[in-house]
């Protein structure tokens, strides 16, 4: 299997990023505008993206001790086609676990991705076609 451990992986840059939602309530929200209009960030995103890598710098210990412990893939692992065909005439089941970002290729097909894994476990985001992830879902925790 292609593993990949993506020293970048903690900063995503452009389209390497999830999209998140947050509700704040309108004095948070004022004070960071007040940060921006002040000059110490860019704009609000600069200001959440700073706070939250300032919180998972604070538990970088927390988070390693946890990835040993689970064996978790930390980074990028990416499944092609060739490398479940592998699995499969090798007559395995793979157990996916992997914090960042776990892919498998669009040319994989439904039947192949549930011949071949025995479960997904993602912290962070999964990328595969609709119909994989359709095949997959009781087996995605």
């Amino acid at each position: 299997m292609k593993k990949l451990i993506a020293p970048g992986m903690d900063r995503p840059k452009g389209g390497d990023s999830e999209k998140i939602t947050i509700n704040l309530g309108p004095v948070d929200l004022g004070q960071i505008d007040l940060l921006v209009q002040e000059g110490f960030y860019a704009n609000r995103t600069d200001l959440i993206r700073t706070a939250i890598r300032n919180q998972l710098a604070l538990h970088a210990q927390v988070v390693q001790d946890t990835v040993t412990r689970r064996a978790l893939v930390l980074g990028l692992q990416h499944f092609s086609r060739q490398d479940l065909e592998a699995v499969r005439a090798a007559r395995q089941r793979l157990t996916i676990q992997v914090l960042g970002l776990a892919s498998i290729a669009s040319d994989v097909t439904a039947d192949l991705a549930l011949a071949t894994i025995e479960s997904v476990q993602v912290l962070g985001a999964f990328h595969a076609s609709p119909a994989v992830k359709a095949a997959l879902a009781d087996r995605i925790h």
